[in-house]
């Protein structure tokens, strides 16, 4: 098997180095690795830092878990601390066609970026979810990658900081428009993942799998082939819901009719609808409803 190397991607300036480019900022590059001098090939990286990529080109594959995904023209992909990616190049090919933003999460502390950074759930997205650009998508991107370079470039000052974040945070909000409009033209196949899902979660609870404990969206994710980020806003943006409420709303629907249509004891429902504690049940009932599921039945009488 061939031997891959591992890098611990969580500098700006060992990044730099391992391509041959020259460090402006130690916590955020603005990155074209076209102007690379050195040939990185067969690599893992292991992530310490937040990073987009643009791909121009076909000559590099991504391998992210067990999936191996080809980067497309105009495609971003993006990766936050954490996220371990193979990547290999074609061997005749020193330089990609690949332009991108990396910064380090120290450079946001304390910033409104730094505070709003879970919102770009995009970060946590696998590859088979990245981002397809229309031309013009493509140039605000190379703009707003501009902006911050020229910021990086510009003698630091105490405006720097504050300057550069807002500009990344600027590009993310860019970037969170286009996966919106993305969502919408895939409108058709995001309804087929609807539908599996509402299939999905009422199978879940008429085979007795709640036996084991309640759903969770990975576990609806899964049966999808999607990240559960991607899942989770997919099933958003489609239903006006989460997909975490909308597995708690059947599973309160499913407790009402049990509550209605039986005498079984409160905590035996519990049980059988995956609350490994009968008290959770009774809480999360009250909290949704208004009532305890006693109080529920007895309003029935």
């Amino acid at each position: 098997m061939e031997k891959r190397n591992l890098f611990k991607f969580d500098s700006i300036d060992a990044y730099n180095k391992l391509y041959g480019l020259k460090t402006y900022h130690p916590l955020v590059t603005v990155i074209d690795l076209k102007e690379s001098t050195q040939l990185v090939n067969h690599i893992t990286f292991e992530y310490g830092v937040y990073a987009l990529f643009l791909k121009n080109g076909t000559q590099c594959t991504l391998r992210y878990g067990r999936e191996v995904y080809d980067y497309q023209e105009g495609t971003i992909v993006s990766f936050a601390p954490g996220q371990i990616i193979e990547v290999d190049s074609d061997e005749d090919i020193i330089a990609p066609d690949v332009i991108g933003l990396i910064f380090h999460p120290d450079l946001i502390y304390g910033t409104p970026l730094g505070e709003n950074i879970h919102k770009y759930s995009f970060f946590n997205y696998t590859q088979r979810e990245a981002l397809h650009l229309s031309e013009d998508e493509r140039a605000l991107f190379l703009e707003c990658l501009a902006k911050i370079k020229r910021e990086i470039m510009h003698p630091v000052d105490h405006h720097s900081a504050a300057l550069i974040s807002a500009n990344i945070q600027l590009l993310l909000e860019y970037l969170y428009r286009f996966y919106d409009r993305q969502f919408i033209t895939r409108h058709k196949v995001n309804n087929d993942v609807v539908r599996n899902f509402e299939k999905d979660l009422f199978d879940f609870f008429e085979s007795g799998k709640a036996a084991d404990g309640l759903p969770s969206v990975a576990y609806f994710a899964d049966k999808a082939n999607l990240s559960p980020g991607y899942f989770g806003d997919l099933i958003k943006r489609e239903l006006g819901q989460s997909a975490k409420d909308i597995i708690s709303n059947h599973v309160i629907s499913r407790a009402k009719q049990r509550l209605a249509s039986t005498t079984d004891d409160i905590s035996i429902i519990a049980y059988d609808l995956g609350y490994q504690y009968p008290q959770h049940f009774t809480r999360q009932f009250k909290r949704m409803t208004g009532m305890s599921p006693k109080e529920y039945r007895i309003n029935l009488s």
